[in-house]
């Protein structure tokens, strides 16, 4: 997290952050090290949010596994 970033008091374990710009560490970029599934994408518009890609499981990681 950044330092010093203003999120709620009521944020708690389990609840979903948005975050508009993750320049780098964007899905293109991402990678599956260590079997950590990666996240879903959720487009909004006009304050209609929706997945446009969704989260991987770990099955989804294991599917490709032929050892």
């Amino acid at each position: 997290m950044v330092k010093d970033a203003f999120l709620p008091g009521d944020l708690a374990p389990g609840d979903l952050i948005a975050v508009p710009a993750t320049g780098a560490y964007c899905r293109s970029m991402a990678s599956n090290y260590n079997h950590v599934p990666r996240p879903p994408v959720v487009a909004v518009r006009d304050g209609e949010a929706r997945v446009i890609v969704r989260r991987e499981t770990e099955e989804d990681l294991l599917r490709l596994d032929v050892g």
